[in-house]
């Protein structure tokens, strides 16, 4: 029996080393995979099958519709009557990498209504829905059982009998708690509800590592949410020792909410098999309501590219004078670790704040890994004692991003993210006030005593770091 195992575990082992070998996509990765393969015997070629192929590699990722997610864009581009053109060479060379990654615009004559709670996003949000006249469509990774999503039902509800038509569509494994009778419930009210990569037993192996991770909601073609806040009651009271998760998220009006509604409408086309929402009610003429000029940025597996990592780096290339990045899952990979060591090394002053306590101890230690070297070379990193979920970006006081995309493997490469990025510096400003009141409160990293941490600290960052390709 034992020979028997034996053999079975060297055609697994020898099968996953193969696999990394051949389909690999970064050596750094492929040797992570390597050596969690080799220490972990079975498990570790299971966690390699389930999360870490690379199956656009493979000809059952490269099937009809995920071809036609790719062509997608190409096929509807946004009409332009004339392209906004910066005074700014940085914003140009920002604005043009990300158009040429997503096909999208930037777009002046926005409103930004930046919200920095929870009860400020949902009141904003709420308020919004009841005024709907036309259609409201919402996309969740997260739409959890609570307080907030019975809101949801209520006002849906109210709206579905005034006529309005309301879509939504849900990460199927970040939500995976709506199903059953909570799911049922929206449906029996006339809420066409569809799962995004449905967890199912003969596509569950292929679909599982890649979730959808965006956050949007469009009502009447006219206002725009989006950011990083999910439907969950964690972020409007304490459900566990984290306390309240804090967040960002921004409100949009004007011709950028087209933009933002383009990926709803693409991922909705793809969830529920119906017809393309591509019509004037969907996406109206808008005249301009503010001075801001904003962009989308959505990147997923299907992408040509992995836009949300080449934004991110981008901004912290282009940056003159300072880079501000709120981020809790700080795990970025070697590229963006060098881009903002050779950024702090030219001038440039660097703030990272992240949470002292995260939602993952894997995470904890792997984002500490890579605190000793930005700290050698004067990058200011803050941890702060409440758990915030924000994704943020600002550089220079002029360029900021808000949105769902993390700095780690997962949001660059297997996620479908999306963040806005506003080329205005009075909206750039007030996150950067805001930021800086929470920094006030937070504890700054010393490099000397930092560096001095406990051997068993070290070991474990360096353990975690095997980790980071599941993360």
């Amino acid at each position: 029996m034992f020979n028997i195992l034996l053999f079975i575990y060297a055609i697994i082992t020898l099968w996953a080393l193969f696999s990394v070998i051949m389909y690999g996509t970064r050596p750094t990765k492929s040797l992570s995979w390597v050596l969690i393969i080799v220490i972990f015997p079975f498990g570790g070629a299971l966690l390699y099958y389930l999360f870490g192929v690379n199956r656009r590699k493979f000809k059952f990722f490269r099937l009809k519709r995920s071809q036609k997610r790719k062509l997608y864009d190409i096929e509807n581009k946004e009409a332009i009557d004339a392209e906004f053109e910066f005074e700014s060479m940085q914003s140009r060379k920002l604005s043009k990498l990300i158009l040429n990654n997503t096909y999208l615009y930037v777009k002046h004559g926005n409103k930004v209504d930046v919200l920095n709670t929870g009860k400020d996003t949902f009141d904003a949000i709420f308020n919004a829905i009841e005024k709907a006249k036309d259609f409201i469509h919402v996309q969740y990774y997260i739409f959890e059982k609570g307080e907030l999503q019975d809101k949801f039902y209520e006002i849906f509800k109210k709206k579905i009998e005034e006529g309005v038509e309301i879509r939504m569509i849900y990460d199927s494994f970040g939500s995976v708690s709506f199903r059953g009778k909570l799911k049922k419930r929206f449906r029996d009210i006339g809420v066409k509800t569809n799962p995004m990569m449905p967890l199912r037993f003969g596509s569950l192996l292929f679909t599982l590592n890649y979730r959808n991770h965006r956050k949007i909601i469009i009502i009447d073609g006219k206002i725009g949410f989006t950011g990083g806040f999910n439907v969950s009651d964690k972020y409007i009271q304490s459900t566990s020792d984290l306390g309240i998760w804090e967040d960002l998220h921004v409100k949009l009006e004007g011709p950028v909410v087209n933009s933002l509604h383009r990926i709803f409408i693409k991922d909705y086309h793809f969830a529920s098999k119906e017809p393309l929402l591509l019509t004037s009610k969907y996406l109206p003429n808008h005249k301009n309501t503010g001075t801001s000029a904003v962009q989308i940025v959505a990147s997923g597996p299907d992408s040509n590219q992995p836009a949300i990592m080449q934004q991110y780096i981008a901004m912290i290339n282009l940056a003159e004078s300072s880079i501000f990045i709120a981020n809790p899952y700080f795990i970025p990979g070697s590229a963006v670790i060098l881009a903002l060591i050779i950024a702090a090394q030219s001038g440039i002053e660097v703030t990272l704040i992240v949470p002292k306590k995260g939602d993952s101890i894997l995470v904890t230690y792997s984002m500490l890994s890579n605190f000793e070297e930005l700290l050698a070379v004067g990058i200011n990193i803050y941890e702060r004692d409440g758990f915030s979920h924000s994704k943020v970006i600002v550089i220079d006081e002029k360029i900021a991003s808000i949105g769902s995309g993390n700095f780690d493997h997962r949001s660059f490469e297997l996620n479908f993210e999306i963040n806005a990025v506003i080329y205005d510096k009075n909206i750039a400003k007030q996150i950067i006030v805001e930021s800086e009141n929470k920094c006030s409160k937070a504890s700054k990293l010393s490099y000397e005593s930092f560096k001095n941490r406990s051997k068993s600290q070290k070991f474990l960052e360096g353990l975690a770091k095997f980790f980071i390709p599941l993360l």
